[in-house]
């Protein structure tokens, strides 16, 4: 049951910062555009591409979480939402039927300039068929740190368990002293040095063209 599929997972004790958003009781109402539902409060978006509409966006707040379909390419954030230091970042997203399309959908940290020319942020992110990938942006620019690498933790929607109506995935990323670490499922899919890439600043979900997305929750918290 979808009721269930949204139960919390044993991470109160990191005692992290919840930005808790939504989902619906069925898939149905998903795609119903409810008009009491309203734009997250304190959130932004910015597309990738130019001339993109909101119009073609349908991102609303949905307890205990909040639900996404997309259009074009973006990403979406509080301003507020910052981690640096040691910090250690969670998300929970149930992917809906994405009809054969391997688009990508995770987070980005390190988020700076995010309405401006200047914008920087470091990215992880799942598709269909099971890959992760890990990118970097800064300005235009978009270098791979990770290219898409198969890895049996993540989910796809097309080997999800028969009765469930989404593939759910739990991404985590932790910021270690000049370590990243990266884990879907509990489990660690890649590592690799801080460097030069941007960990610091604003977090929040990146979210590839026509996906159809619950997150019930984004999260930050201090490692010990």
């Amino acid at each position: 049951m979808i009721d269930a599929m949204f139960k919390r997972t044993g991470i109160a004790a990191l005692a992290l910062t919840l930005i808790t958003i939504l989902f619906p009781p069925t898939p149905a109402t998903a795609q119903e555009d409810p008009p009491e539902l309203e734009f997250p409060e304190g959130w932004e978006v910015r597309f990738d591409q130019e001339g993109s509409s909101m119009d073609d966006v349908y991102l609303v707040t949905m307890l205990p979480g909040l639900h996404i379909t997309t259009g074009p390419r973006l990403i979406a954030y509080h301003p507020d939402s910052i981690a640096s230091g040691d910090f250690r970042i969670e998300s929970e997203t149930f992917l809906f039927d994405p009809e054969g399309r391997r688009e990508a959908f995770g987070f980005f940290i390190g988020g700076s300039d995010l309405q401006g020319p200047d914008q920087r942020y470091t990215y992880f992110l799942l598709r269909e068929g099971g890959e992760f990938l890990v990118k970097s942006r800064s300005g235009t620019a978009t270098p791979v740190v990770q290219d898409w690498t198969a890895h049996p933790a993540i989910v796809s929607y097309a080997t999800k368990p028969a009765d469930d109506n989404t593939a759910k995935n739990v991404l985590a990323l932790e910021a270690d002293g000049d370590e990243l670490r990266f884990y879907v499922n509990g489990e660690q899919v890649w590592s690799g040095p801080r460097g030069d890439l941007a960990t610091d600043g604003v977090f929040g979900l990146r979210v590839n063209h026509r996906l159809d997305l619950h997150v019930t929750s984004i999260m930050s918290g201090a490692l010990n």
